[in-house]
């Protein structure tokens, strides 16, 4: 019989009472519906659950600029005012507000991607879970589309450490941009991004034609798609090419994100995808058995974030769950049918067969070009927190605390986060 993955899955329950505002779509009480369906459906037994390290100023400045971050750092919602030109440069404003503790959010879901990444590189487990994650839209210097630190570049800056190529797939409706971005000059990384295109739908980058440059050149894949592709036309395109590319690119890992707007019935999304239509992409990518990062990401009816997210934990332990939720926390969101399944809407797939075919002909040929996975001389590997750029000095010494001991905060059963802080049941948006 084969040996089961070991599957680490990253969770702290202040990632959900964050508050982004009454009016914006972004919700990330969602995360805690999702944690308490794993729950209710006895998922946690089966995994290792721990609390991620909240990521030091130093090591969120690997990617982003040390100004940036530092400005995040110092920002609240009182002294905003005071910074007009500031919030302007870096991005912050209606779609990318200043909150109460909005430094800490970044921190706590980009150290679940960064322990994640650090726990594969060490062959710690072969899945690492941080739902919390999946940022794809942030830059170097600024935020963008609801994310401020690219956690997404992060884990895959940290498994370039142990791992010559990484692979990294985006089944968000929205284009990947941030990732692409950041390795659009390098053959490390493969990046391949599925998204609505066109009719300026955000971010409007992710044309097909987009596909690196200099060294990267072939190595980033637009997949841009129409409004109401459906299970069968995404699922048959997604296991075509991401087939193809594995074999070719031959990846050392995957990072997987799993943005839940391309599911059907997204208050932002416009794809007619299932529950089970996206949770066969997980399941396609973890059948190569390759070390896998799986991170969240959009997602904007909250209550099918959390069903998705929740199947697709299941998916990667290998555990089909019953379509009755249990009896759990947020039970009352999943009325009136307390089922997991959602069905896919009567709408009109724009995306005809002669469109997909046309698409599928372009990236092969595109992936043609790389006649092999490029060679790349691993030279010796830094440890976790070597930052070349930064004066170790700068740190406090407070706050050197070893990786292993933050690794092993595990979560208590009597640590998961009770309450309902979403303050939006009455503005009837949920």
């Amino acid at each position: 019989m084969l040996e089961k993955d070991r599957i680490s899955y990253f969770y702290d329950g202040d990632v959900g009472n964050v508050y982004f505002g009454p009016n914006h779509p972004m919700k990330p009480h969602r995360l805690c519906m999702t944690h308490h369906l794993v729950l209710s459906y006895g998922l946690h037994q089966k995994m290792e659950i721990y609390r991620p390290h909240k990521a030091y100023p130093i090591e969120l400045a690997q990617f982003h600029s040390a100004d940036y971050v530092e400005f995040l750092h110092r920002i609240t919602p009182d002294s905003q005012h005071l910074y007009a030109s500031e919030l302007t440069r870096y991005n912050l404003g209606e779609d990318c507000p200043v909150f109460d503790n909005l430094f800490e959010f970044c921190q706590i879901y980009a150290g679940g991607t960064l322990d994640a990444a650090r726990r594969l590189n060490h062959k710690i487990c072969d899945i690492a879970i941080n739902w919390a994650g999946g940022l794809h839209h942030a830059k170097k210097c600024e935020a963008s589309g609801f994310c401020y630190i690219n956690d997404l570049v992060l884990g895959i800056l940290e498994l370039l450490k142990y791992h010559a190529r990484v692979l990294y797939i985006d089944i968000d409706v929205h284009h990947g941009d941030g990732v692409e971005e950041a390795f659009y000059f390098t053959d490390r990384v493969m990046t391949v991004s599925f998204h609505k295109y066109g009719d300026l739908f955000f971010p409007g980058t992710g044309d097909i034609k987009d596909i690196g440059e200099r060294e990267g050149k072939y190595y980033a894949i637009n997949i841009p798609l129409k409004d109401g592709i459906d299970d069968t036309s995404f699922t048959r395109l997604f296991k075509t090419i991401i087939a193809k590319v594995v074999e070719t690119y031959l990846p050392g890992a995957i990072v997987l994100q799993c943005g839940a707007d391309s599911l059907a019935r997204d208050r932002l999304g416009c794809f007619n995808l299932s529950i089970e239509g996206h949770a066969e992409c997980v399941k396609f990518v973890k059948k190569f058995n390759i070390p896998l990062l799986v991170t969240g990401g959009g997602g904007y009816t909250k209550e099918n974030v959390a069903r998705c997210w929740a199947v697709e934990t299941g998916v990667l332990l290998d555990t089909e769950l019953p379509n009755e939720i249990p009896k759990n926390e947020y039970i009352e969101y999943f009325a009136p049918d307390y089922t997991l399944k959602v069905p896919n809407l009567n709408m009109d797939n724009l995306n005809s067969k002669t469109y997909l075919s046309s698409i599928k002909v372009q990236v092969m040929e595109s992936l043609r070009y790389i006649q092999h996975a490029p060679g790349v001389q691993m030279q010796e590997v830094p440890p976790d927190f070597y930052i070349p750029d930064f004066d170790e000095d700068e740190l406090d010494p407070d706050e050197r605390v070893d990786q292993h001991t933050q690794d092993k905060q595990i979560h208590r059963d009597d640590e998961y986060y009770e309450g309902d802080n979403d303050n939006d049941h009455d503005d009837g948006t949920r």
